[in-house]
């Protein structure tokens, strides 16, 4: 989060608010305080200039309406005008004139003015015709622009106006001692604001102090910091909200906590599970999938996130709405190519909010190949020990059928031939169980192990004399085993039937004339065995399969020779109990070779074996 600037802080809003508040009311009590003390100069200079023209109106109308010799003794109504506009013009007045009837000028505080007519002026003609005085108005001159007080009076003698009283009056003092007093005024104005911002920066400190904490702890909330508090400085409005912040603080570092340890378990549950799981938001696109989903898939999250569920898991073709997998309820997907079967079985579930709205689906993937396989196993096994068990019990039903009831056994020729051919097939049969239950007891370790430390040279070459001495056909047998004692730790009764399984398989494949390869190789930690044959060989795709139960590269042959189908499979068995290996390498047309390994026995301190 950003630091808010002072001119983004509420703190300057409190001053700015403050301060206009304080401007606004000293405006208003400005402006009425002006307005009446303007009003009040006014008129009190306008009652001064009244009385002082009062005066004068009364001085010349007693000199205008008393009576004069003809013999020239005393003033003349002239001479006396001018000594009473002299007396009462003084400072007060910049104009005073006084006009008599015939609108000439008889006195003057202007001397140049005296004995002038003056006609154009419509208050003094309205003063001398009408006899009517004006109310008086403050007016500017031309040529100074200077305000005056304009006043004009008749001079009655009874009911006629025998004169007028012209007078100007500066008002200029009064408005300067207005600019001086709104100056004044000003000045304390720019003073109280000055306070206002100083005390508003202290009352906005006091108010966004605890506020500035309270963000500054929660901007540290937001990052998971719950260890600081806020401190609390009185017990008003603001300081019960510091302490509920507290108290909040408190509630969220608790749930925090228990939602980090409910995360951690959730996220090592995940983790460790051996089955993937998706998530999906509400329109089925994928939003969490743990690794071992992504290794199920083979998509990273990266790329998995934000896309269709059903596209990723490619079932497009079977479903249209992602609600229609709570429906399903399972499905097992198919993601094999042409080398190998690979199979994924998903579990869905839905999610649903406090209302019941779909909120999104869980699935769980889990890989079921090996158990597909095994399913088709043990159908592939049941259907071989049946054709297996079928073949030779049909052929004993036959011919003691025809013992029974064709009257053969009494045929000395036929008679020991059916049952020799009985006899072989039960023989097969009982070679086949004992097979079987090897296997069975293999695959539920039942098959106990008599190891001990033997010279497996001898072995070896005891096991050849003997298919030596047996063999009928033309095989010619080539050695190639190390004149040493070489020691090994193993049951010798089971080495000695792996050995006699691959030998009898080779013999079986190779043709007249053939020769049949037995070599022994010490290696480092093992001792290696190949048994190779100059037969058809098998397919290079089906090498892997011949240890494989009931497997057979060449059935006909196989069951004519009394084959089961289990030696090289009860052989792996036998090798892999010993910690060895057993594998093999065919070239169609060029023979067969079966490799298997030992390890060696650890040379014992100071022995010289």
């Amino acid at each position: 989060m950003n630091k808010v600037s002072f001119f983004q802080s509420i703190r300057l809003k409190i001053i700015v608010i403050l301060s206009l508040f304080l401007l606004l009311a000293i405006q208003v009590i400005g402006t009425y305080f002006g307005q009446k003390l303007e009003d009040s100069l006014l008129a009190n200079h306008r009652e001064n200039v009244d009385d002082r023209l009062q005066v004068l109106e009364t001085n010349l109308e007693e000199a205008f309406g008393r009576e004069r010799s003809d013999d020239g003794e005393g003033l003349t109504l002239q001479e006396e005008v001018r000594d009473i506009t002299a007396r009462y013009s003084g400072e007060m007045f910049s104009d005073l004139q006084v006009i008599d009837s015939q609108f000439r000028v008889l006195g003057s505080n202007k001397f140049d003015m005296i004995g002038k007519k003056i006609s154009g002026n419509s208050d003094i003609r309205l003063a001398l015709v009408h006899g009517q005085a004006d109310k008086g108005d403050i007016r500017r001159k031309e040529s100074t622009s200077d305000r005056v007080f304009v006043r004009t009076l008749p001079i009655m003698d009874g009911d006629v106006a025998v004169g007028a009283i012209y007078s100007e009056a500066s008002v200029e003092e009064v408005y300067k001692q207005l600019q001086e007093i709104n100056q004044i005024f000003l000045n304390g104005t720019i003073l109280a604001i000055i306070v206002s911002i100083v005390l508003g920066v202290l009352v906005a400190r006091t108010i966004t102090k605890p506020i500035t904490e309270m963000r500054k702890q929660a901007m540290g909330m937001a990052r998971g910091d719950f260890s600081k508090k806020v401190n609390v400085y009185g017990q008003d409005e603001i300081g019960q909200l510091a302490t509920t912040f507290n108290d909040m603080n408190d509630r969220l570092k608790l749930a925090n906590q228990t939602t980090e340890e409910e995360r951690r378990k959730l996220s090592s549950v995940l983790s460790n599970m051996s089955d993937g799981v998706i998530a999906t938001d509400e329109k089925g696109n994928i939003t969490l999938m743990n690794d071992p989903a992504t290794h199920l898939i083979g998509v990273s999250l990266h790329e998995a996130k934000g896309e269709p569920i059903a596209e990723i898991l490619q079932i497009e073709d079977k479903v249209i709405d992602v609600k229609e997998l709570e429906e399903l309820g399972s499905l097992t997907v198919d993601f094999s190519d042409d080398e190998q079967l690979f199979l994924i079985k998903a579990n869905f579930s839905i999610v649903q909010d406090e209302e019941g709205h779909f909120m999104g689906l869980i699935t769980v993937i889990s890989d079921v190949t090996e158990q597909e396989k095994v399913d088709r196993e043990r159908k592939e096994f049941v259907s071989n020990v049946s054709h297996e068990l079928r073949t030779p019990l049909t052929t004993m039903r036959s011919y003691l059928e025809a013992l029974a009831d064709g009257g053969a056994w009494e045929d000395k020729e036929l008679a020991p031939q059916f049952l020799r051919v009985t006899q072989t097939e039960t023989e097969r049969m009982i070679r086949l169980v004992n097979d079987l239950l090897q296997l069975s007891r293999m695959d539920h370790k039942e098959n106990a192990m008599y190891k001990k430390r033997i010279d497996i040279i001898p072995v070896f070459h005891h096991i050849l004399d003997r298919f030596e001495m047996n063999k009928t056909e033309l095989i010619h047998f080539d050695r190639k085993i190390p004149n040493e004692r070489i020691f090994v730790w193993v049951d010798q009764d089971k080495i000695t039937q792996v050995t006699d399984n691959i030998m009898s398989n080779a013999i079986k494949y190779s043709p007249e004339g053939g020769k049949i390869t037995f070599q022994v190789v010490k290696e480092a930690h093992r001792l290696r065995v190949s048994i190779s044959d100059q037969g058809l060989g098998i397919d290079r795709e089906k090498v892997e399969k011949i240890f494989e139960r009931f497997y057979r590269v060449d059935k006909a042959r196989s069951r004519e020779l009394g084959g089961t189908g289990l030696g090289l499979a009860i052989s792996k068995e036998i090798i892999e109990a010993h910690h060895g290996q057993i594998w093999a390498s065919s070239k169609e047309g060029k023979g067969t070779t079966i490799y298997f390994t030992l390890p060696l026995t650890k040379r014992k301190r100071g022995s010289r074996k």
